[in-house]
């Protein structure tokens, strides 16, 4: 395992004498609650940027033993069923298509072994690319080719896409298509917290979903779960702050929704990016991997604009979902093992050939515990 390699004196700490006082903080509450309940606690980051973020800053190793951060469903290539990935494959694998793409989803193996990356090199017309818009200028330059976008994501990255669609409609573009994979954090904690088994102690929520949804989208998670949620920014000092807020209300007894991020979310988030989603998309059940299919989890395009459908137009049918033997990835992302916890791990499992997704995506755990330590 790689050793981490940042501290207090690292630029990712802007102040390291706050850093050492709030994590003093943390480690008097916890030991507060744990000598009150004598039970340990169980955080999890819901967002990958939060998990990346985390490791990073090597934050981890200045927490005390009696509390554990855990990785939660909240990376788009890692919650990818298989079965899709093998469809978006079939996709490019069609003549006269060039597949657009952010560039995450370049490595991640189908059933079969293959990816993006392989299909490539024998020929297809790949492009990776910053934003879902470059593809209508794709499409435009392109018009003898089907131009598909690979719409993986959540509520974050879906406004933008289903703005792009809503532009390919407006301008009469007939040969762009995307995959609609979009997936909603919300219905993601509630199968979280179905599990008997859980044990969450508290969520640390997703900033740039929680941008878009705002604070009450979480609001059954205390509601109807009892557990403490707050919503952090990135900085190595938001996710700090917002470990602190989630002890102080578990001390209390008063769970509730929290945000530490306020210069950023609003309680009612961004309609402007709500009305697009709702414009474009409606929501539908999703394979979430390693999970299975989850009710009212995805969005797909509304009638009005399924001609943008590329499984549609292409006919593509639907591929069970075959996990790699051995691979704990579904485990992982829904916080009841860690990485540390596979046996492919740093071993036969590596970033430059990855057996599951947590591996390969820039915001997975597997990811940021082999590059800075668990």
């Amino acid at each position: 395992m790689i050793k981490v390699k940042n501290n207090f004196s690292s630029p990712l700490w802007s102040d390291s004498s706050l850093a050492c006082n709030a994590f003093k903080e943390i480690t008097k509450l916890v030991s507060q609650i744990y000598s009150e309940t004598g039970e340990k606690i169980k955080f999890m980051e819901v967002c990958g940027t939060h998990t990346m973020a985390i490791a990073e800053s090597g934050m981890r190793k200045f927490f005390p033993p009696e509390l554990k951060m855990l990785s939660g469903p909240g990376c788009p290539v890692c919650v990818t069923s298989q079965g899709d990935i093998d469809r978006i494959i079939a996709i490019a694998a069609i003549k006269d298509v060039i597949i657009t793409t952010f560039g995450d989803m370049m490595r991640v193996k189908g059933s079969s072994g293959g990816d993006l990356h392989s299909m490539r090199e024998m020929g297809a017309d790949i492009r990776v690319l910053y934003s879902p818009l470059d593809a209508l200028r794709v499409a435009a330059e392109n018009k003898d080719k089907k131009v598909v976008f690979i719409g993986v994501g959540f509520e974050t990255t879906a406004p933008i896409i289903a703005q792009t669609v809503f532009h390919a409609h407006s301008g009469k573009i007939n040969n762009f298509f995307i995959t609609p994979l979009f997936k909603l954090v919300p219905p993601a904690l509630k199968a979280v917290l179905s599990d008997d088994k859980h044990k969450i102690s508290g969520f640390i929520l997703p900033g740039h979903v929680s941008v878009v949804i705002g604070v009450k989208a979480y609001d059954f998670v205390v509601k109807k779960h009892k557990v403490p949620c707050v919503v952090a920014g990135f900085e190595p000092m938001d996710i700090i702050g917002g470990i602190n807020m989630l002890l102080l209300q578990i001390l209390r007894g008063a769970p509730k929704v929290e945000t530490e991020y306020f210069r950023a979310v609003k309680m009612d988030g961004n309609k402007s990016a709500q009305a697009i989603m709702k414009k474009v998309f409606k929501i539908a059940s999703a394979e979430w991997r390693a999970i299975g299919s989850i009710e009212k989890s995805g969005l797909v395009l509304n009638d009005a604009f399924e001609r943008f459908d590329a499984f549609k137009y292409f006919k593509i049918r639907h591929y069970a979902s075959k996990e790699p033997k051995g691979c704990i990835c579904g485990k992982i992302i829904m916080g009841q093992a860690l990485p540390a916890d596979c046996r492919f791990f740093g071993k036969k499992c590596v970033p430059s050939d990855a057996i599951g997704p947590c591996m390969v995506s820039s915001e997975g755990a597997c990811a940021a515990w082999f590059k800075y330590g668990g």
